[in-house]
């Protein structure tokens, strides 16, 4: 008798846990089961014990399917809010590792920015007549291939001068204010200078094509310049010494062209030194 009062009760709790409609048909049926449980108590017949262990395992059963959706929703619930809770935590992390890395390139930035300012100086000696510059952004410019450098008439910067990037000639300065000066580089279209190329000690004109290269013109021994040759300022006008390094020569058989590859890469410049050859054209 306590084993049905038991299973009475479990059925009982099982169907007031469960809230909706499609569920009224397990609390009835439940209910049914429980009552002919009861009632097979009085009764020792085999038959009967076999029907009453068959209606106490439809009991159990039931009382377990029914608490399935219970419990799935359950863990359903658990499950997304782990998940929510570890993308969180994963957040907060990344944002912190991304925070340290922006450190760690800054201090990198300015550390190589450091070595590469010292090994200018280190380089370029200062004389009254060479002066470093940094160079800056420039959106304006007038020219197709200029840049602007941080160096003014009040540091001595002159019209003329000769820019070098470390021991190569990249151009001239064209303007100049009080505190900033405009470098018109050898690419440019409005660039022209008397070079040499050398080993065969041929006289020419380098002249800016508006792209990364220059071009030779001006020369009546353009078959006898070989590929690989070097270009050196000639010293011709006064402007430049002569024996300044320019770039390589690159012949194209296509079209017949002879092109000068700069030895200095005019997209990565930093730092600059600034020179007046006047005077000096040896």
């Amino acid at each position: 008798m306590q084993a049905s009062r038991d299973d009475f009760v479990i059925a009982i709790r099982s169907a007031f846990l469960k809230k909706e409609n499609k569920q009224k048909f397990s609390l009835v049926a439940l209910i049914f089961l429980t009552f002919l449980i009861l009632i097979s108590e009085k009764f020792s017949l085999k038959p009967v014990e076999y029907l009453k262990i068959s209606l106490k395992e439809v009991a159990y059963r039931s009382t377990f399917i029914v608490s399935i959706p219970e419990n799935f929703i359950k863990k359903s619930y658990i499950a997304t809010k782990n998940h929510f809770s570890v993308y969180e935590e994963n957040k907060v992390l990344k944002e912190k590792l991304d925070f340290e890395l922006s450190k760690n390139y800054n201090y990198e930035y300015i550390t190589e920015e450091n070595k590469r300012l010292k090994s200018t100086i280190e380089e370029f000696e200062n004389t009254p007549s060479e002066i470093i510059g940094k160079v800056l952004v420039d959106k304006k410019s007038p020219f197709l291939r200029s840049v602007i450098v941080n160096r003014g008439s009040k540091d001595g910067i002159e019209l003329g001068m000769a820019v070098m990037d470390k021991s190569y000639l990249i151009g001239k300065v064209v303007d100049v204010t009080f505190t900033t000066s405009r470098v018109l580089l050898l690419s440019d279209l409005n660039s022209k200078v008397p070079v040499d190329i050398m080993p065969n000690n041929i006289q020419s004109i380098l002249s800016g094509s508006g792209e990364h290269h220059g071009v030779i013109q001006y020369t009546r021994q353009q078959s006898l310049i070989e590929n690989e040759a070097v270009a050196f300022t000639s010293g011709a006008g006064g402007l430049f010494k002569s024996g300044i390094p320019i770039g390589k020569i690159q012949k194209d058989p296509i079209n017949s062209k002879t092109t000068v590859t700069f030895f200095s890469d005019f997209s990565q410049l930093r730092y600059v030194k600034m020179i007046s050859f006047t005077g000096d054209t040896e």
